[in-house]
């Protein structure tokens, strides 16, 4: 058996969310408690019962942009989709692009907005590798202006194929949602609304956040045998000073920080572990993670930056205590990491009392608390 293998499991397709439920903190919530083995079953909204005045939640404030890109093959007139992943301050844009026949370089495509009225032009300038291009839009707004204009929201394509509706807007955004750059959700974050973050609050829990702007490839399955053998695609994160600081502090003063999300778990992790290889190399000691003794909590500092971090066993965690996340797809990087954290037969089992108790699995499903 190849070593991905073990991360598969069955779902049946009503066991994936096609919507959120109307009031987001009604998910479902299976509590896991790792040092007793156990879990127990609850509500998002019941999140409050489970966190110490001590606790502090790390959220991701990325909001997602409307990526999606939708459009025609100018000379051929061929359907032609597409996903914006990042522009430079050159205004050339990496996309993702998928069409029938052979694109070649200097060939345009026709966006067309939500009414499927053409925009405007897109040059594709050269190709990337994966289905990815370098391309220039002849537009003369800005990146987001243009996006506006054009994109749709970019749903997963186990969500309706893809395919949005008008409620998806303000549904696929987390209430928190501030710096523009994912092209997918941090759905952990989906399940809050501002009536429970303010109850958070009032227990005296502190609610700090972190930015790490989703990428394309934090939900692609790993299509390698080995874990080793995967390479992760970059994404953006970046902690303040402030934040940075006072995180120490909470986590100095016996408080536990609990991850909201995935994203935040890589975010704080690549942190710690940029600080542990400046420690490292300063003390003469030889960088790594896989010593075999518990590593200690690492003091968090400000950063920002790219990363790349691919957390998989024997990794040791610096930064977090408790891991709030969705329902994860079978051989994705993100259940490598749920169960890396909460313990791999604990979440295995997890995963299979979640579906015969028919929890609603994936972006707009239920969520798991492991403490």
């Amino acid at each position: 058996m190849a070593e991905i293998d073990v991360y598969d499991y069955e779902l049946p397709r009503e066991r994936i969310a096609q919507r959120p439920l109307a009031c987001r903190s009604d998910a479902r919530l299976l509590v896991v408690h790792r040092e007793s083995g156990r879990w127990e079953h609850s509500h998002v909204r019941n999140l409050p019962e489970f966190l110490n005045p001590t606790d502090c939640l790390v959220l991701n404030d990325t909001r997602v942009i409307p990526a999606r890109l939708v459009g025609y093959r100018t000379n051929t007139q061929g359907r032609w989709t597409g996903l914006f992943l990042s522009a430079d301050e050159a205004g050339n844009w990496q996309i993702l692009s998928k069409t029938r026949g052979k694109l070649s370089a200097g060939e345009t495509v026709t966006l067309v907005d939500r009414q499927h009225r053409g925009v405007c032009r897109l040059m594709l300038l050269s190709p990337l590798g994966d289905g990815q291009w370098a391309a220039r839009p002849d537009a003369r707004e800005s990146t987001l202006e243009l996006l506006d204009r054009v994109g749709r929201v970019p749903l997963p394509p186990y969500i309706r194929d893809g395919e949005m509706v008008d409620d998806d807007q303000e549904n696929y955004q987390t209430v928190f949602a501030e710096k523009p750059g994912a092209v997918a959700a941090p759905t952990a974050g989906l399940h809050f609304t501002p009536d429970l973050l303010q109850r958070i609050r009032n227990l005296g829990v502190e609610i700090h956040r972190v930015t790490l702007h989703v990428g394309l490839g934090t939900f692609r399955p790993v299509a390698v045998d080995r874990l080793s053998d995967h390479k992760m695609h970059s994404e953006w994160a970046s902690l303040d000073a402030m934040t940075a600081e006072r995180l120490n502090q909470i986590r100095a003063a016996g408080g536990r920080l609990i991850a909201v999300g995935t994203t935040v778990v890589r975010t704080l992790e690549s942190v710690a572990a940029e600080a542990s290889s400046q420690e490292s190399l300063q003390t003469g000691q030889a960088p790594g993670i896989r010593d075999p003794e518990p590593v200690p909590s690492t003091e968090l500092r400000a950063w920002q930056g790219e990363t790349d971090l691919f957390i998989r066993p024997p990794y040791r965690f610096r930064a977090i205590d408790a891991l709030m996340t969705n329902f994860h797809l079978p051989k994705s990087t993100l259940l490598v990491l749920v169960r890396t954290f909460g313990g791999d037969e604990l979440i295995r089992r997890a995963y299979e009392e979640a579906i015969r108790e028919e929890y609603r699995f994936f972006s707009y499903g239920d969520a798991m608390l492991i403490l």
